[in-house]
This record gives C-alpha cells, structure tokens and sequence, in this order.
C-alpha cells in the first residue's frame, strides 16, 4: 500500500511539474511577442550588402494544427493545437503516450484552464499578465539560414535563444520548432482557417469550485 501511495505521489509531482513547464512557456511566449517590433525585425534581416533575409511568415489568424512532440525526459505526446487569434484563445489537446488526455485552454486575458474528463477528472487555473501569442511573435527573429529537417528544406529563425523555427521554403508552412530545454515538437498537418467549435473550449464548472 505504502508503494502505491508512493507511485501515485511520483506521478502528481511529475504533472505539476510539466504544468510548471506550460506555464513558463506561456509567459515566455508571451513576453517575446511584447518585445518585438517590426523594426527590430527590419535592421536583424538587412545584410550588409542590403539584401534582405527571408523573415517568418506570421501565424494565420485562425488554424489547426497535429503536432508530435517529444519531450525533454524522452516521453511522447500528440498535441492537436487550435489557435484563434480573432476570439482570443489558444487551445492544446495533449494525449499522453498511454496516458491522459489533458485539456490546455489558454485566453488572452491571461487566464489558462488545465484540466482533464472522465471519472479522474481534474482543473487547475491559472493567470498570467499576458495573453497568448500574437500572429507575428516571431518578429525580430534571427535568421540562421537553410536546413533540411524532416524530409523538407526549412529556412531557420532562432529568437532570444528560447525557441527554433524551421518553415518550409516553398509552402512557407510551419515543419518544426525546438525549445531551448529541449522540447521538440514536429508539425504533422496544419490547416490554415480551421476553428474548434466553442463548446469544446469551455472549462467543466468544476473549474470554478
């Protein structure tokens, strides 16, 4: 019994943990799109030469997205992201490999829900001073060059040593990004307009008990 109490304490303190790791990408996130600005992306993308360099294509307003991430420690996840700029939200739906299906609902009011369903349900809420990122957070990116990765030739951005942004050459569409902690995360489909209907996104009520 002591062993299971004890397994059962391992496993809360590995999900507060990547909850912690959620959060601090979140405000990380959020703190490099207040920092850029369309200038600063002007003067990183001119070469001496005045050619300029190819810049990060902005996020669309409105998308989905089928991402495979492997995480820092090895494990997996499928995370199907729904950004929505125009109603101010940012919704992740992570299935664990052979584990849970979390519910990562993010507001630009700074208010993020994390919760799960079913019979082993659970909510935690947290707030932020910023929203989620806007569509052109990548702005004042550093331009790192080409590089193939994933079976497609990507231009690469690097911005403030936190994140690396591959996009395909050609499509302009988003193939990877990399985290600095080591964080990968690989885009398997992406379809630009398309919207998760809004009773998929409110938090169960509760969330607010």
């Amino acid at each position: 019994m002591r062993l299971l109490q004890f397994y059962y304490s391992l496993e809360e303190e590995e999900e507060e943990q990547e909850k912690m790791k959620i959060a601090q990408l979140v405000i990380f996130l959020a703190l490099i799109q207040v920092a850029s600005t369309r200038a600063k992306t002007q003067s990183n993308n001119e070469l001496t030469t005045g050619t300029v360099v190819p810049s990060p294509s902005p996020w669309p307003e409105k998308f989905h997205a089928l991402l495979y991430m492997n995480l820092t420690d090895g494990r997996l996840q499928i995370t199907n992201l729904w950004y929505d700029w125009t109603k101010g939200r940012n919704v992740n739906i992570i299935q664990k490999q052979l584990g849970k299906l979390l519910y990562d609902v993010e507001w630009n009011n700074g208010t993020s829900f994390y919760y799960t369903l079913g019979a082993q349900r659970e909510c935690q809420t947290l707030y932020f001073e910023v929203g989620i990122p806007r569509p052109g957070w990548l702005d004042g990116a550093t331009y790192l060059g080409m590089e193939y990765t994933d079976g497609f030739m990507c231009n690469v951005w690097e911005k403030v040593d936190f994140i690396w942004y591959y996009e395909d050459v050609i499509t302009k569409v988003p193939v990877r990004w990399d985290f600095y902690d080591g964080i990968s995360t690989h885009v398997i489909t992406y379809e630009v307009g398309k919207e998760l209907e809004d009773s998929l996104v409110q938090a169960p009520a509760y969330c607010f008990s």
